[in-house]
């Protein structure tokens, strides 16, 4: 017997041979003028006012905020300063200090000018800002030494003049027998411009055109601060 052959016919190989189309890709018509959809004006608008106020925002962070912190020879104000300087600053802020005084009995209705003033009436305000620059260098520190017959309204209208963005101040620990008066009378009837026991730090938090913080410590040992706004009062930051 011989070899069987391994040699496949031809016309299997002719049978295997594929075919293969190609088809070449759909060409999309060309869009009419009038299908595109335009946004209406309004939308327009929009878009426009939000990317003017993204552009003030990128101001302001450049530029930096006005920081105003109220001062005195008390402890609930340098507590207050403490925070601002820890708590509060960014390097490209700028912090003014505000001192307020009582009008000259002789000077007349008009304000005094800043050369007529007694060197020793700007003591604590020079003192104050020698601690934030030792503090925070970085930081720019102005001062304010204002004439007011009431400390309340006289800080409020400078936060506003000054264009001010934060207004911050000190603020005493308030006895049970003031918080229930509080609860019962209401904060408007025992909140004056220029009363005691933080008067004044609750009515400038309550009428300031800009945010404004009260700020104490919770204890004399520490355990952080306890901030009060016109939203929240007693609020616990333990820092």
């Amino acid at each position: 017997m011989g070899k069987p052959s391994t040699r496949l016919p031809s016309f299997c190989l002719n049978r295997i041979a594929t075919r293969v189309r190609v088809r070449s890709p759909p060409v999309d018509p060309k869009p009419d003028s009038t299908d595109v959809e335009t946004p209406p004006p309004s939308c327009n608008g929009e878009k426009k006012e939000q990317e003017k106020e993204k552009e003030k925002e990128k101001e302001v962070e450049s530029v930096g905020r006005k920081v105003m912190v109220v001062v005195d020879w008390s402890q609930e104000a340098k507590t207050a300063l403490q925070w601002a300087l820890s708590h509060s600053l960014q390097s490209t802020d700028t912090i003014t200090l505000i001192d307020i005084i009582k009008p000259c009995k002789n000077g007349g209705e008009q304000p005094r000018k800043d050369g007529d003033r007694d060197p020793k009436e700007y003591q604590l305000l020079n003192a104050m800002k020698s601690i934030c620059q030792s503090k925070r260098p970085e930081v720019h520190v102005e001062i304010s030494l204002v004439e007011g017959k009431e400390r309340g309204p006289t800080i409020v209208e400078e936060a506003r003049k000054q264009g001010a963005s934060l207004l911050v101040m000190g603020q005493k620990k308030r006895s049970i027998t003031w918080r229930l008066l509080l609860m019962w009378v209401g904060n408007n009837n025992l909140v004056g411009g220029g009363g005691g026991g933080g008067g004044v730090a609750d009515y400038c938090v309550q009428n300031a055109t800009c945010m404004a913080l009260a700020v104490r410590r919770k204890s004399r040992r520490g355990g952080g601060y306890v901030i009060t706004t016109k939203r929240h009062r007693d609020f616990w930051l333990l820092a």
